[in-house]
């Protein structure tokens, strides 16, 4: 009975590690695209601001393009560690 239930889980987890990846894939390209435009658009607002504002644009800018950044990072490189931390467990298909 804990040999089944074991099984059991264990592909409730291969379904979830495969899930979350194919999730990744298709979702973080998509809003990295859209902070890089956020970013512009506040960039370019910000400019037509007064001094404090246009400092506070540049700001908050930066930490888009940074977001944006850190999803293309993310989609990269979470398939290759998850097929690597979980190479003995089953297959994990992204």
């Amino acid at each position: 009975m804990a040999l089944a239930s074991s099984t059991s889980m264990l592909t409730g987890v291969q379904s979830a590690i495969s899930q979350l990846c194919g999730d990744l894939t298709n979702l973080l390209p998509v809003a990295a695209m859209l902070m890089v435009v956020f970013a512009g658009v506040i960039y370019a607002a910000g400019q037509m601001m007064g001094a404090e504002t246009r400092a506070r644009a540049n700001v908050w800018a930066t930490a888009a393009l940074v977001g944006a950044l850190m999803a293309i990072l993310i989609v990269v490189v979470a398939k290759p560690v998850l097929r690597e931390i979980y190479k003995n467990q089953g297959t994990i298909k992204c």
